[in-house]
């Protein structure tokens, strides 16, 4: 990546193909995929989802979007099934019978069935999928890059709306939250 001078003109560039807009885009798409907890960090598989959904189900019935939501913050925010992994495991639940949906407000409500409590409580012992080793642990790790896109934002606002002295100043404030952000792993 090269670095483009405040007095090229970042104002009025835009985001088109080969501008320092564009530039500037990417760099942003770099930050934010090498920030990604899912980029180098293999999907939780389909058994995890599985044992995450009966261990919260264990507690009290839920509907689909609460378990997902529970699943997030026992995690501490770095696991998030999709709604796309979650509805098909508890309909596999469902036709094994560890499960039972019931109407509820226009949306489905799912306990365990007897069998699917035996299940559970067969694998209470086990630590469950977001604390497992090899789990994603850093309770942390989804602030880094949320702060990073924001600060990202508000460097392409600047980029596309600033005179060139304003340009010139972010440059300068982000290259000290650099230099800062590395003192911060030197002080370890």
């Amino acid at each position: 990546m090269h670095r483009t001078s405040a007095s090229s003109g970042f104002g009025g560039a835009g985001f088109s193909s080969g501008g320092p807009g564009a530039a500037l885009w990417e760099a942003m798409e770099q930050l934010r995929s090498s920030m990604d907890p899912r980029a180098g960090s293999p999907r939780m598989a389909r058994g995890d989802v599985r044992a995450a959904v009966l261990a919260v189900l264990a507690e009290r019935p839920m509907h689909g979007y609460q378990i997902i939501r529970e699943i997030e913050e026992r995690s501490g925010g770095t696991w998030k099934p999709s709604a796309g992994s979650v509805y098909p495991t508890l309909q596999l639940l469902a036709d094994e019978g560890m499960v039972a949906a019931e109407e509820d407000g226009g949306r489905k409500t799912y306990s365990l069935t007897e069998a699917g409590r035996e299940v559970s409580e067969e694998a209470a012992d086990k630590p469950a999928p977001w604390e497992a080793p090899g789990a994603r642990s850093n309770p942390s790790f989804g602030a880094i890059p949320k702060a990073g896109a924001d600060l990202a934002g508000a460097a392409a606002q600047v980029a596309r709306t600033g005179t060139p002295e304003q340009v010139e100043r972010a440059v300068a404030v982000l290259d000290e939250a650099r230099k800062k952000l590395y003192t911060i792993l030197a002080d370890a």
